[in-house]
């Protein structure tokens, strides 16, 4: 049983699970393919990845590049991360708007990212322990990227920009306004 929150951004969503809690712990479904085909769309994930980072780890904004775009479900297992969508599909009424949800391990909530869209989040607490799904396996030669933090986007990461450590890798991207998107918008 899952609670489905629209955002300013078709297509891009919030689900919050029904958590069952008593003085033991809780419990909840972290995801069932019924209900997510029923609230959000018929997608299958195909691959499960993790990664565990400090405060102000910042890894974005990525995406994967046609033929090999991925729609991604995160989540925070442990910690608390501001995570961000960027619309990058050309001729979208929302091109270059962003959404951005806490996710921590206490609100159990998931974000769902769909295909042309950037996807970053940076690291609020200590450390973080961040799980997602993915609807088409990782390709190297596939890889794209936007600049974090890209000035016509505006991002607002909730913490000092002297606080972010990105890698090398993530302090190279193009910016927006710099860069043609592989992603058209489909009505």
């Amino acid at each position: 049983m899952i609670n489905v929150i629209k955002t300013d951004i078709e297509g891009v969503v919030i689900i919050e699970p029904k958590v069952f809690g008593d003085e033991r712990g809780y419990f909840y479904e972290s995801y069932s393919q019924r209900d997510f085909e029923e609230k959000v769309g018929n997608i299958t994930f195909v691959q499960d990845n993790q990664s565990f980072s400090h405060y102000g780890v910042l890894r974005g904004l990525h995406f994967q590049k046609p033929p090999y775009t991925q729609s991604k479900l995160v989540r925070v297992i442990q910690g608390r991360v501001v995570d961000v969508a960027v619309d990058i599909r050309k001729g979208s009424p929302t091109f270059g708007k962003y959404v951005s949800v806490e996710l921590t391990g206490d609100n159990h909530r998931q974000f769902f990212i769909p295909k042309g869209f950037a996807h970053g989040f940076v690291v609020l607490s200590e450390t973080a322990l961040f799980q997602y799904k993915c609807d088409e396996f990782y390709h190297p030669e596939a890889e794209g990227a936007i600049m974090w933090d890209d000035p016509d986007i505006n991002i607002d990461w909730q913490i000092p920009a002297g606080d972010i450590a990105l890698s090398s890798k993530d302090a190279r991207h193009k910016y927006l306004k710099d860069f043609e998107s592989p992603f058209v918008y489909d009505l």
